[in-house]
C-alpha cells in the first residue's frame, strides 16, 4: 500500500509546484561578462562567478596614485615611475594579459599612433600583471604569430598586482585586470577614467579627443560640449 501511495503523493507535489522558467544561455553570458572573458569561448567552458574589485585610490580631480616598476622600453628592461612624466599628460591603461586576443589590437593601435599623442605633449604607458619577461617575449614574437612586434610605448609589469589594486582594476577572482584607462594631466591630477569589461577594446581616437579637450580647457578656461574636437565651438 505504501508503495502505491508514494508515487501518487510525489505526483501531487509536482503538480502543485509552479514550473521554473528555464535559464537562458544569454542570461549566463550577461552575468559572466560582469567578470569578463579574455579568451574567446571562455564563457561557454568556465563556471559563472561574481568578481570583486579592490577599493580604488584613483579619484577624479585628485592626484593619481603613485606607481613605479620595471617596464620593457625599446626591447630593454628599465625602471619606470609616474614622476618620470611630470610636465606631460599621460595615458595610463591596463589590459588583462599578454598573448591574448583583444589586448594586442589596443596596444598596437596606441603604439602605432604614439606620435599624435607626443605632438600634444602626451605619453602612453600600458600595464598588465604579467612579468617583464613575458612582456619581452610577447614583443619579440612577430605579429603574424600572435605577438606585438617592436613597440613604441612602454609595457609596465605589475607582477605584485599592487598598481592594479591601487587603480581599482584588479579582478581578485580572475587574477588579472579589467580594461581600465586613466588620463593624468601635467600636474599628476587624474582627469578621466574609462573602464571596459573584457570583451571590448578601447578607442584611440576617443582617447586622443579627450586629451585634447582637457588640454583646451586647461589653457582657455572654457568648457567643451559633447563630442568636442579641436576647432569646434566651446561653451
Amino acid at each position: 500500500l505504501l508503495l502505491l501511495l508514494q508515487p501518487a503523493a510525489l505526483g501531487a507535489e509536482a503538480e502543485a509546484e509552479e514550473p521554473r522558467p528555464a535559464r537562458q544561455r544569454g542570461d549566463e553570458q550577461c552575468h559572466y561578462y560582469a567578470g569578463g572573458q579574455v579568451y574567446p569561448g571562455e564563457a561557454a567552458r568556465l563556471p559563472v562567478s561574481d568578481h570583486s574589485l579592490h577599493l580604488s585610490q584613483a579619484k577624479i580631480s585628485k592626484p593619481a596614485p603613485y606607481w613605479e616598476g620595471t617596464a620593457v622600453i625599446n626591447g630593454e628592461f628599465k625602471e619606470l615611475k609616474l614622476t618620470d612624466y611630470e610636465g606631460k599628460y599621460l595615458v595610463f591603461f591596463f589590459y588583462p594579459l599578454d598573448f591574448t586576443f583583444v589586448c594586442p589590437t589596443e596596444i598596437i593601435a596606441f603604439s602605432d599612433r604614439i606620435e599624435e599623442f607626443r605632438a600634444i605633449n602626451t605619453e602612453v604607458v600600458a600595464c598588465s600583471v604579467d612579468s617583464k619577461f613575458t612582456h619581452l617575449a610577447w614583443i619579440n614574437t612577430p605579429r603574424k604569430q600572435g605577438g606585438l612586434g617592436p613597440m613604441k610605448i612602454p609595457l609596465l609589469s605589475d607582477l605584485t598586482h599592487q598598481i592594479s589594486k591601487d587603480y581599482g582594476v584588479y579582478l581578485e577572482d580572475q587574477g588579472h585586470t579589467l580594461r581600465g584607462l586613466f588620463i593624468i594631466d601635467n600636474k599628476r591630477i587624474l582627469r578621466q577614467i574609462t573602464m571596459n569589461d573584457l570583451p571590448v577594446g578601447r578607442s584611440v581616437d576617443e582617447t586622443l579627443r579627450l586629451v585634447q579637450a582637457f588640454q583646451y580647457t586647461d589653457k582657455h578656461g572654457e568648457v567643451c560640449p559633447a563630442g568636442w574636437k579641436p576647432g569646434s565651438e566651446t561653451v
